[in-house]
């Protein structure tokens, strides 16, 4: 996921994505945390992915306050 897609998206399909990943890094904490992890580079895509999401939310929210 690159930030290029996810500016194409509304701020409602944001915040779905966002919960989804969220989930998604709970689920692998658990997985990791029960030795059943076996790709632990997933666990830093979906965090960087968390923050790009979060990131375009904020940009997003200053362009609608600056109007």
């Amino acid at each position: 996921m690159n930030a290029d897609e996810l500016r194409g998206k509304t701020p409602d399909q944001l915040r779905d994505s966002l919960v989804a990943l969220k989930k998604e890094a709970f689920n692998l904490r658990f997985q990791q945390a029960t030795g059943q992890l076996e790709n632990t580079a997933r666990m830093r895509n979906v965090r960087r992915d968390v923050a790009r999401v979060k990131t375009i939310l904020n940009q997003k929210a200053a362009e609608a306050a600056a109007k």
